[in-house]
């Protein structure tokens, strides 16, 4: 989503499904954007694969994706138009 009111657009949070083991600490860091299923996992609250991050998420962003225990979260850049 863009925010025309700033300028910037909206990162993404990419989780690696095969490195994930539903310890909960993104939806923590996160929980604007993520919640968590019945095993712990992360489920994106926007309904997408990879969840829209905006822009004053980012620090969040980055904090969960440094403490991830098995390094399955990764932040991608804003797509461009």
């Amino acid at each position: 989503m863009n925010h025309p009111d700033s300028g910037h657009r909206d990162s993404e949070l990419h989780i690696d499904w095969t490195r994930c083991a539903g310890r909960g600490l993104c939806s923590d860091l996160l929980p604007e954007t993520l919640s968590r299923d019945d095993w712990g996992y992360p489920i994106a609250r926007d309904g997408r694969r990879r969840p829209r991050l905006a822009p004053a998420q980012t620090a969040a962003a980055r904090d969960a994706v440094d403490l991830c225990p098995r390094l399955a979260l990764r932040l991608l850049p804003p797509h461009r138009d």
